[in-house]
């Protein structure tokens, strides 16, 4: 069963914070039938306490939840998690260490008073969905990692949820089992169709599996959309320091859609009402800048690599400007390479960078 869940001014606050500040404040998200939806931030945004509240584990303050357009929470009251027709797979696998995987899987169809038969033949196509049969009868303790966690993938698909809520369900695997479980949650909500709410902190993540990012920050939604507009257009300077590696560097507005940096000037609107001679601070990510061993004054600015990483799949600089500001260039390994103490010349593509207003302790401008 497909289902459209749309949250509306949800809040919730715990009665421990110590500030009283919201855990979730006014979060308004509409998620589409079918979408993989990402809640991403860093610890403490409110992101596990909007997919609890979403499975029905804790009740709002005010706002309202709905699937498919039934109401399942509000302050007035939340339909329970075992009949909101979602699953959920948690951090920590949550698998039963005293029963085999058949019967871990098989366990929600018991509830669910299915026949014998009936409830066989699930768990079994479930198991064979991630790749685990012909180990029905092994207990947890005899699987890898990434086998634990498909058992708890297959224990909350075999229900036949409308809405599947996952919480950090990779952090726990090294490096290349998360990569490869990555691509293989991807497939799963390809292939089943099924609504994936997916918490994490990883940006690396939130980039590869969605459709949609929500990033939050101090239980606000700071930006909505898509993987590419979240990375490329960030809302604000909370959202573009999050989102990946960025530099953020005082500059100052020259006038209508020219911002001044040093002796350069890019064409890049500055935020609404922004007055010429303002300070603001320009994101640049490290991608979308250039080095060069020389290149004309009017377009370029002049720096000196103080640090060098080869990274594999590229080289990262540390480079400073004339007046000291530091900034961090990415470069493809066979782009020019440039050693430790190198004058360079620099330009950046004003195309990708994003104006915000600036912050102080920011620094001075170039």
């Amino acid at each position: 069963m497909k289902s459209d869940l749309v949250i509306e001014k949800l809040s919730k606050t715990y009665d421990r914070t110590p500030t009283g500040d919201a855990a979730v404040s006014n979060l308004s998200l509409a998620i589409a039938s079918g979408e993989f939806v990402t809640l991403l931030g860093p610890s403490g945004c409110g992101k596990t306490t909007t997919l609890r509240l979403i499975a029905g584990y804790l009740a709002p303050d005010s706002g309202t939840i709905a699937v498919g357009g039934r109401l399942m929470s509000s302050a007035r009251g939340v339909v329970p998690p075992e009949d909101r027709g979602m699953g959920m797979v948690f951090q920590n696998y949550a698998v039963w260490p005293h029963k085999t995987v058949f019967e871990n899987v098989v366990f929600g169809l018991k509830l669910r008073k299915l026949t014998r038969a009936e409830a066989r033949r699930r768990v079994e196509q479930a198991l064979a969905a991630m790749n685990l049969s012909g180990l029905e009868h092994r207990y947890p303790n005899e699987l890898s990692g990434g086998q634990q966690q498909r058992v708890a993938l297959a224990r909350s698909l075999v229900v036949e949820p409308s809405v599947l809520l996952l919480d950090e369900p990779l952090s726990n695997l090294d490096a290349k089992l998360r990569e490869r479980m990555r691509s293989e949650l991807k497939q799963l909500q390809r292939r089943t169709g099924i609504t994936f709410v997916y918490v994490t902190h990883d940006q690396s993540e939130a980039l590869a599996l969605s459709d949609r990012v929500a990033v939050l920050d101090r239980g606000r939604l700071q930006q909505y959309g898509t993987p590419r507009e979240v990375y490329t257009r960030p809302a604000n300077r909370v959202v573009a320091d999050f989102m990946g590696l960025v530099n953020l560097i005082p500059a100052r507005v020259a006038g209508a859609g020219t911002v001044q940096l040093g002796g350069l000037s890019l064409a890049i609107a500055p935020p609404d009402g922004t007055a010429a001679g303002a300070l603001v601070d320009l994101a640049v990510r490290p991608e979308c800048i250039r080095l060069t061993m020389d290149g004309p004054a009017s377009s370029t600015l002049a720096a000196r690599v103080e640090d060098r990483s080869y990274l594999g799949n590229l080289n990262e600089y540390v480079v400073a400007l004339a007046d000291g500001v530091r900034l961090r260039v990415q470069a493809a390994p066979d782009a020019p390479d440039f050693a430790v103490g190198s004058e360079v010349r620099l330009s950046i593509d004003a195309r990708q960078c994003n104006v915000f207003p600036h912050t102080a302790g920011g620094g001075s401008p170039a």
